[in-house]
């Protein structure tokens, strides 16, 4: 796979069909994290940054120094439409690693949104404009571009691995991780967890109205 600390052209690995992406951004982020056996779950401090943003997508990784974000603007040209831009960030908060000005140029980009494992900020803003991006924080001290990057390779995100064209789902719940080997099995898994969380809360809501009766 592909790394780099310069690039500014599209970079190519297997992504999976937008069919199965669609499957998998059709179901809750639980139901994936059940379907798993909850690994593949990320941190659970990384979260949406403004209210209803969800978040589906090939993964195309960044790995950055902590507060630096050279390397998320030479994802911008390198990442794919409908990529979502994983950002290996170490955890760190103190300095936000995008915001509004990134947020717009993403969506010229065609880009599907941000998964942060650092900061973020201009969050209403974002919001405002559509693009969703989930951080472990929000903080409006700005980043730092020096460098070093490195872009389309393994990375390690809230405790969890992940690799280019690896599956990104989030919702209100949070984050969830799919491996892009996996992805077949794991959807079917995911929607038989959905359908049957489905006919028991149908179930409780019946016999409750009985009892109300």
């Amino acid at each position: 796979m592909p790394t780099t600390t310069g690039t500014t052209t599209a970079i190519d690995f297997d992504r999976p069909s937008p069919a199965l992406i669609n499957r998998l951004a059709a179901l809750p982020a639980a139901n994936i994290g059940d379907a798993m056996e909850r690994l593949g779950v990320a941190d659970s401090a990384i979260q949406a940054i403004w209210p209803g943003a969800k978040l589906a997508g090939p993964a195309f990784t960044v790995w950055v120094a902590a507060g630096d974000n050279q390397g998320i603007h030479a994802s911008l040209a390198a990442a794919r439409p409908g990529d979502v831009v994983v950002v290996s960030g170490g955890g760190d908060t103190s300095r936000a690693l995008l915001g509004e000005l990134i947020g717009e140029r993403a969506i010229s980009a065609g880009l599907a949104g941000f998964a942060l494992d650092g900061a973020a900020r201009d969050a209403e803003v974002l919001g405002e404009i559509g693009l969703p991006v989930f951080a472990k924080a929000t903080s409006p001290a700005g980043p730092y571009k020096n460098g070093p990057f490195r872009i389309a390779a393994p990375i390690a995100f809230g405790g969890v691995p992940v690799l280019p064209g690896d599956i990104i789902i989030g919702d209100s719940d949070g984050l969830v991780v799919v491996p892009r080997g996996r992805a077949e099995e794991i959807a079917a898994a995911a929607e038989a967890v959905f359908a049957d969380e489905a006919e028991r809360r149908s179930r409780i809501i019946a016999e409750r109205a009985a009892a109300n009766s």
